[in-house]
């Protein structure tokens, strides 16, 4: 289909006259084609933003993941030891060992404090490097001994320089350097303190090294902040610990010291549940030692004061059967006793894990240790959660849930062993029936040696288990056991692939950032789209920008997009005329001085001359006329104004453009002191009835209508209105201005022209005009240098 098929075709359809082969782009492309146009600015950005990240890497200081892993001997997780055991039968209030609890002190401050005193981590030295400190962890040639503090350490500092093996340079408050020796105590603002060598004296000598001090407390504070260890599995009590440092070997020192301390204050408080324990049972032990000592010669002068030797076989088995129901009568007092713990736990909020000692019930054993599972899961949450956040919905429901499962267990084996305890309390009474049918001197024997046989069997089984701590006293071994000794990890930050990658991406945003904020302060109409999106009216006609010498450019064989592109506006105003073959007349407005009115309205009336129409050109712009200029035609020339003015006849006015034979200038003639009354005179209304009768294409330059009304007065004797936008140029706050024209209906057919265009540079334009054709020739006659500075 031809350039002039498609324009009958669309005329035909609607009352929209798009320009021939123009398109409404995606915005994705416009924002593409607008970044492209700009790519200095993003060569600028990228390379100032990957020259800033090279200084980066250079300049920051690596930070070195230090990491270890401990096996945690956790009690709910794994068996215990036969020692263990008999630790735990004695000691009623102990409380299982929880690999999550062991969390906790490894971070705990008491520990980290003891690493910071080990290692000295309160003072630090470091070497002014090329570009940056080197710190001098592990290899600093001297060593600060604090003899005695007195105030605030931190911040505290000494500039040394190294002189020999014997004396040493100290800058002082003025910055002059004074000769001290080594080994030798000063005093300071913050205590006595000396300076020894170390073996890696040689290595810096007249180096200056920077001594920092702080307080131990402060050191401790900053390690606890960056240290974390974590369970690294649920089902497994493996814990890892893991430091950040510039320096690896600080990191790994840290944390096998931290390791070390807590061993050792594992040991140090299972030696003192120990040797409490040990001393209790010595206690019980002296006191039913007493106790024996006391029945048996009880006993034994009872027997003799009654000639007594033995007790009988009846009384023998009366004896035997009461003291294996008091065994059985104590296991189930003792299981009562935990089931009333379990109930308090249950209905408390308290963590840890109750007692189920000598409770056999599985179902009841998995409800415990999934509900606190479940508590220490809330726990966890709680640390990082409100309680009242909506994630605690889900698990609260569980948590009563089990609670429920655990309670209804409860009752089940509380009422079991209650009437267990009923019947074996009924089988005690007939017992003690039985013993009261025993004469009455043998009876008190009886109750003699049942009382002497308990206490025999407590004092053996206290012996039993003296002995059982007293091994594991002499044998205790750590609660961790090191998996992985502290080793490197990889470098956490800066990471270089990260640092470019984010610098490229950062070199990309900031100018299209620039652009866009650009674009927001300048206010200014850029696409065909927000002109469409407000005033709802298609635009007539797209005109490329071109900077050329002269401003008529319609014929200009060099230049011949814009030509083109005016040739489509030619054919455009055709179909908006309705194809009337003579007496058009077009009025060309703006809302602003230098949209370009007169530019376009010049070359179109040319280019409609050149299509063998006789056309003529009105300037009307009577304030700032400029068409005369552009045509190069003498001011002096008789013009509107004259011929308003009574002066001159129409004949008169007209004269030859000098540029094509069917193209005629009416100039606008002496600035007159009225301007807006003279166009309402009759006058005007005969002078375009004659040109009408004369010319095939009236074209009237006229001033900008948001400035003055003329445009508006010579509305009446127009037949179709152009109203031109300049891109870049037009304030989009005019936008409204425009639309209120278009409603009203001031002008007749009123359509849009869209001027200066500058492809690319706004992401549009990059299909108006003729696409036949190679624009190549085009950017080699303009000027480079202002090409380029336009797409910054």
């Amino acid at each position: 289909m031809s350039v002039q098929q498609l324009y009958m075709s669309s005329a035909q359809q609607s009352d929209i006259y798009p320009i021939v082969d123009g398109e409404n782009p995606s915005t994705f492309r416009d924002t593409l084609d607008k970044n492209l146009y700009h790519w200095p600015l993003f060569v600028i950005g990228l390379l100032i933003t990957l020259i800033g990240a090279f200084i980066y890497l250079k300049t920051a200081k690596p930070l070195y993941e230090a990491k270890a892993t401990l096996l945690i001997q956790d009690e709910k997780k794994t068996s215990a030891s036969e020692e263990e055991r008999g630790l735990q039968e004695i000691d009623l209030t102990a409380s299982p060992k929880l690999a999550e609890n062991e969390v906790e002190i490894l971070k705990s401050r008491q520990l980290i404090n003891l690493v910071v005193g080990d290692l000295q981590l309160g003072t630090s030295y470091t070497k002014r490097g090329t570009f940056s400190d080197e710190d001098l962890y592990g290899k600093s040639p001297v060593k600060l001994t604090l003899i005695r503090s007195s105030g605030d350490l931190h911040g505290q500092a000494l500039q040394v320089v190294i002189k020999n093996k014997d004396f040493y340079y100290l800058k002082d408050s003025d910055g002059e350097l004074k000769s001290y020796i080594f080994n030798k105590p000063y005093k300071s603002s913050f205590g006595t303190w000396k300076l020894e060598p170390t073996l890696y004296l040689n290595d810096h000598k007249e180096s200056q090294i920077t001594i920092t001090l702080n307080e131990p407390e402060k050191a401790a504070v900053a390690i606890q902040k960056n240290l974390n260890a974590s369970l690294l599995n649920k089902q497994a009590p493996a814990i890892g610990i893991s430091i950040s440092d510039e320096v690896p070997q600080r990191g790994k020192d840290i944390i096998n010291r931290l390791i070390t301390h807590y061993n050792k204050a594992s040991l140090s408080e299972k030696n003192r549940i120990t040797q409490t324990t040990l001393s209790f049972i010595d206690d019980r032990l002296d006191s039913l030692s007493r106790e024996l000592n006391s029945a048996e010669k009880h006993f034994e002068g009872f027997r003799r004061s009654r000639g007594l030797t033995d007790i009988s076989s009846q009384s023998q088995v009366y004896l035997e059967n009461v003291q294996t129901n008091d065994n059985r009568m104590n296991e189930v007092n003792v299981q009562l006793n935990v089931i009333q713990g379990i109930e308090r736990y249950v209905n408390s909020n308290a963590g840890g894990v109750p007692s189920t000692l000598g409770i056999e019930d599985p179902a009841l054993n998995n409800s415990i240790e999934q509900l606190a599972k479940l508590q220490l899961q809330r726990e966890e949450l709680l640390a990082t959660t409100p309680e009242g956040s909506p994630l605690f919905e889900p698990l609260n429901r569980q948590i009563q849930t089990t609670k429920s499962s655990i309670r209804q267990s409860i009752r089940n084996i509380k009422s079991s062993l209650q009437a267990a305890k009923g019947q074996l309390q009924s089988f005690n009474n007939q017992f003690e029936s039985s013993i009261a049918s025993i004469p009455g001197e043998e009876r008190q024997m009886v109750g003699m040696k049942r009382q002497l046989g308990s206490k025999e069997r407590l004092y053996i089984y206290l012996l039993q288990k003296r002995e059982e701590l007293s091994l594991s006293y002499a044998s205790t071994i750590a609660d961790a056991r090191i998996v992985d000794n502290a080793y490197l990890g990889s470098v956490k930050k800066p990471k270089e692939p990260l640092v470019y990658g984010m610098a490229f991406l950062l070199g990309l945003v900031l100018p299209a950032s620039f652009m866009y904020g650009r674009d927001k302060i300048h206010n200014r109409i850029t696409n065909r789209r927000e002109i469409e999106d407000v005033i709802g009216n298609p635009i007539l006609g797209e005109l490329s920008y071109e900077k050329t010498r002269s401003p008529i450019v319609a014929l200009d064989k060099s230049n011949f997009v814009i030509g083109e592109e005016f040739r489509a506006l030619r054919t455009n105003l055709h179909f908006l005329h309705e194809k009337k073959q003579s007496g058009r007349v077009t009025l060309f407005t703006s809302s602003i001085a230098g949209e370009g009115k007169s530019f376009v309205s010049s070359n179109l009336a040319l280019t409609l001359a050149a299509s063998s129409r006789k056309t003529v050109l009105l300037e009307l712009d009577l304030r700032k006329p400029k068409v005369s200029e552009m045509f190069k035609l003498p001011h002096a020339h008789p013009g509107i104004s004259n011929y308003l003015n009574g002066g001159s006849s129409i004949e008169d006015i007209i004269q030859p453009s000098g540029v094509h034979p069917n193209l005629d200038i009416i100039g606008s003639g002496p600035f007159p002191s009225n301007p807006s009354e003279l166009l309402e005179q009759p006058e005007v209304d005969i002078l375009f009835a004659w040109l009408r009768a004369n010319y095939d294409d009236v074209i009237i330059d006229t001033p900008p209508i948001n400035l003055v009304t003329d445009a508006m007065i010579l509305a009446r004797v127009t037949d179709v209105t152009l109203y031109i936008i300049q891109q870049g140029y037009t304030f989009k706050s005019l936008l409204p201005f425009i639309k209120k024209l278009f409603a009203d209906q001031n002008f007749p057919k009123m359509k849009v022209v869209f001027n200066g265009i500058e492809k690319g540079r706004y992401g549009y334009g990059r299909n108006y005009g003729n696409n036949y054709y190679n624009t190549d020739d085009i950017k080699t006659r303009n000027s480079i240098f202002r090409d380029f500075s336009k797409r910054f």
